[in-house]
């Protein structure tokens, strides 16, 4: 009998990791290594664990999942990478592809679908939804119909125009990000140069009008554990 595949959650959120313990737990053929909150947990969890897959969320403490995931595919024990986020994929999927994922998942989608994106990528495919697969097929044949003002956004800057997008204050987005609100003004007022936007409230319409949608307290309530945790994960 084949050892179970192992798996290492990365979220900063409790509840979300919960959720996922269990769905995965559920599995007899998978089993999950450990959980991290942070950048620094993730490595070191990734070299002490070495697991065959990672699930990655973009909005971790002190620093974002695209760089942790340069950082783990850069490793000895370069796993999968499955990306389970908050952010809308619109905007985030194909960075995160670029980066060294082989997959993404909205949150609010992952409840019933994550067994079979973990499935997907251990086989070596790619995962990702219908309407961002069509949206990828559309750019290579046609161009792409992202704006050349969004591709010169940071990876932090990126965040934070989806963050105004949804309506978040300067103090939430900091709150989210965990930055000072000195920090998220600086990179608001970057995006809004780069973007060659005079205003919030237009920035706003803008992240809209190119495809912001989801909102974050449902897609992470989607993966709250109704059940306790099982397994060894890490705390």
């Amino acid at each position: 009998m084949n050892d179970p595949v192992r798996v290492l959650i990365v979220d900063d959120h409790p509840l979300v990791r919960e959720g996922l313990i269990v769905r995965i737990s559920a599995q007899p053929d998978l089993e999950v290594c450990g959980e991290a909150s942070d950048v620094d947990q993730a490595l070191s969890l990734t070299s002490t664990t070495r697991p065959a897959l990672v699930i990655v969320d973009l909005a971790l403490k002190g620093s974002n999942g695209l760089d942790l995931i340069k950082k783990v595919r850069a490793s000895e024990v370069s796993p999968k990478i499955l990306v389970v986020s908050a952010y809308d994929e619109v905007f985030f999927a194909e960075r995160a592809l670029r980066a060294g994922a082989q997959g993404y998942i909205n949150k609010q989608e992952a409840q019933g679908s994550i067994i079979d994106a973990i499935r997907t990528l251990l086989r070596g495919e790619l995962y990702l939804s219908l309407n961002m697969t069509q949206r990828l097929t559309d750019q290579a044949l046609f161009g792409s119909r992202a704006s050349r003002g969004i591709e010169g956004l940071s990876d932090r800057e990126l965040e934070i125009f989806e963050l105004i997008g949804r309506g978040y204050a300067t103090r939430l987005i900091a709150e989210q990000l965990h930055l000072s609100a000195k920090t998220v003004a600086t990179h608001r007022e970057n995006v809004l140069r780069k973007l060659q936007i005079d205003s919030i409230a237009e920035l706003t319409r803008y992240a809209i009008r190119e495809g912001l949608s989801s909102l974050e307290a449902p897609c992470r309530a989607a993966l709250v554990a109704p059940t306790k945790r099982t397994r060894d994960a890490s705390p």
